[in-house]
């Protein structure tokens, strides 16, 4: 009687290992819009939402758009370690929560951040595989434009607004991808082809 040198059959167990997406791009360019438009098609995506101690802007929502906190509590979590990155941007803090970050991503959850160009440089020394997309606008004067028809803020804060777009748009090199919002569609089929591409693959582990 022959015997079976088979080897008893393993139970593979799938895991998924989330990837980090970052978008940046000067004030004006669209982002926001475009970061809208692609969380609506991607269901393992989620959206970090940043937290600021800038007063909120008419339709913002706590929670929803940032998570709007006093200067103190944020100072507070620069000592104790909570944020991933932050950056003092125009006279306000912003930051982003490190354990949202790590949460979503070992439960296997794919995260989008929204934030500058600061912020996305020390995102990427600490989440080295993140993949980083900048947002440019057809050209300057067209960003500057845009600043003006939004309406929302006063003419000094404007200007300081376009020198900080063109500090932050000569360092555009620095990200993996350049897309360049001319045409709002095709700016969205971009940003999504490069998600898709990029997006985390299931891996299998034998026990």
């Amino acid at each position: 009687m022959k015997k079976n040198n088979q080897q008893p059959q393993t139970n593979p167990t799938i895991t998924k290992n989330g990837k980090l997406f970052i978008i940046s791009a000067p004030s004006g360019a669209g982002k926001t819009t475009i970061c809208k438009a692609i969380l609506k098609e991607f269901a393992m995506l989620l959206y970090s939402v940043s937290y600021t101690t800038r007063a909120p802007r008419q339709g913002e929502q706590h929670g929803l758009d940032y998570f709007f906190v006093s200067q103190s509590d944020f100072i507070k979590g620069i000592e104790q370690g909570q944020w991933a990155e932050w950056a003092q941007v125009h006279g306000n803090y912003y930051g982003t929560s490190a354990q949202f970050i790590d949460a979503k991503l070992s439960d296997g959850y794919n995260v989008l951040l929204d934030i500058d160009v600061q912020g996305a440089l020390q995102i990427l020394k600490k989440y080295p595989t993140s993949v980083s997309i900048f947002i440019m606008p057809p050209s300057f004067d067209v960003l500057q434009t845009r600043l003006y028809q939004r309406g929302t803020e006063n003419t000094s804060t404007i200007e300081k607004r376009l020198l900080k777009a063109k500090e932050e748009m000569a360092q555009k090199d620095k990200y993996h991808h350049i897309v360049i919002n001319d045409q709002l569609d095709r700016a969205i089929a971009d940003v999504r082809s490069i998600i898709h591409k990029h997006s985390s693959e299931f891996i299998l582990q034998q026990f």
